[in-house]
């Protein structure tokens, strides 16, 4: 009955609807990208570009948003462009979904948002660009991203660039431990860093081919053992910036924050604005870079995901 209360939530666009029963493939993709991770018109353009190459490959994008007190499950060319243009959209994590859904309001879901909505719409893969996790100093400020309480409750494999080394990565992946959720890698042994391929610590498995990952993520869930799966996927060798570089600049946008005073969920789009200015605009590109990369590895994953979905 909760099931079906939550679900009436959801308005699901006549492509997903479709996919959905024909039994394809599914990709959630989150908005908080478009609304505030990226500028106009990189964003839609990126957006768009991404949703292409999930269909090339064999499944369905499922872009994910609040809009009009519904939650959108795949967005059309327009409601992409509301969302890139509008900058009135409210960031939404767990907290935030039931105050905007209420108000009727315009919403772009972080990770943990994209999680909850795509486990309502029955859909096993989402493809972000970075995940979540403990900021540095949370010793004093308990700063923990909402994303991975969420991976620790909610069966969703996340494909990302490992995670922003704005964070403290060693005491995410430590969180993750403690919380059950298995890191995956493909393509190297260390979990990734986002703007540069390698964050210095390892992830838990290595499993390249996306047959493996599937069965790795149906023999988890088939065991009962609820949460998410976090699979690394690192930026393409030719867009990746040098770790000693990126983490200057991290650091210098850090100290900016801090003396700004800027806080909570402002901090990041905070961040993602300055590292773009302060290293030129590469940034971006690498942005862009990893995203679509990313969006290759989770729909390779999909695909493998719906042909073993009886393991």
């Amino acid at each position: 009955m909760v099931a079906d209360l939550a679900a009436s939530w959801l308005s699901l666009s006549a492509p997903v609807a479709a996919a959905k029963a024909a039994g394809r493939p599914l990709v959630a993709l989150e908005s908080t990208i478009i609304a505030h991770g990226m500028p106009y018109p990189e964003n839609v353009c990126t957006a768009r570009e991404v949703e292409a190459r999930i269909r090339e490959l064999g499944a369905e994008p499922a872009t994910v948003a609040v809009i009009d007190g519904r939650i959108r499950i795949g967005l059309s060319d327009d409601e992409l462009e509301l969302l890139g243009r509008s900058g009135q959209a409210a960031k939404i994590s767990r907290r935030d979904l039931p105050a905007v859904l209420a108000s009727g309001g315009l919403g772009a879901t972080t990770v943990a948002g994209t999680m909850i909505c795509a486990a309502l719409a029955g859909i096993e893969v989402f493809v972000t660009g970075g995940l979540g996790g403990v900021h540095r100093g949370a010793q004093e400020t308990f700063d923990i991203s909402a994303d991975l309480q969420e991976l620790a409750k909610t069966s969703v494999a996340v494909v990302c660039a490992g995670a922003k080394s704005i964070l403290d990565i060693g005491l995410t992946l430590e969180y993750l431990e403690t919380h059950g959720v298995p890191v995956l890698s493909c393509e190297q042994d260390n979990f990734a860093a986002f703007y540069t391929r390698d964050s210095g610590f390892r992830a838990d498995y290595r499993l390249d081919d996306a047959a493996a990952q599937a069965r790795f993520i149906r023999t988890k869930w088939a065991l009962g053992l609820a949460g998410g799966v976090v699979l690394s996927a690192p930026v393409p060798e030719a867009a990746a910036m040098p770790r000693k570089e990126i983490d200057a600049i991290m650091e210098q946008a850090l100290a900016e924050a801090k003396s700004q005073g800027i806080i909570g969920k402002a901090v990041t789009p905070f961040l993602l604005a300055r590292i773009k200015v302060l290293t030129g605009g590469r940034s971006l590109a690498t942005n862009i870079a990893l995203v679509k990369h990313n969006a290759e590895v989770g729909a390779r994953l999909a695909v493998a995901l719906a042909a073993c979905r009886d393991f």
